[in-house]
């Protein structure tokens, strides 16, 4: 019982942290891709919410350039700034790929 318990717990713990991250949903206002090290970022109208503590700036950062969900991230992102159309933007909590600007998970558009 104890064992189901704590499987029980370590699930909605996982899940409650997911729910957490932060979520914004507003036009491309800026989309960087930085030359020396490939760092991609981008910024949107409107306010975030529920942003990790580490996330002190209002850009969002795209964790691995290099990767193709990443090349796909960004294609959505440069459609809908060219179609001027708002995106939602969800988080993973974390700022792994720069201190202080919070990785990207999905972006819907």
């Amino acid at each position: 019982m104890r064992k189901i318990a704590l499987a029980l717990g370590l699930c909605f713990s996982f899940l409650s942290s997911s729910v957490m991250a932060g979520t914004q949903t507003g036009e491309v206002n800026q989309i960087i891709v930085r030359g020396k090290d490939g760092l991609t970022y981008f910024y949107l109208t409107g306010t975030a919410n529920a942003r990790p503590a580490c996330a002190t700036n209002r850009y969002w950062i795209i964790k691995d350039e290099n990767s193709a969900v990443a090349q796909k991230q960004l294609a959505l992102l440069i459609a809908a700034k060219a179609a001027g159309q708002p995106v939602t933007v969800g988080g993973l909590d974390t700022c792994t790929r720069w201190s202080d600007g919070e990785d990207v998970n999905y972006v819907i558009f």
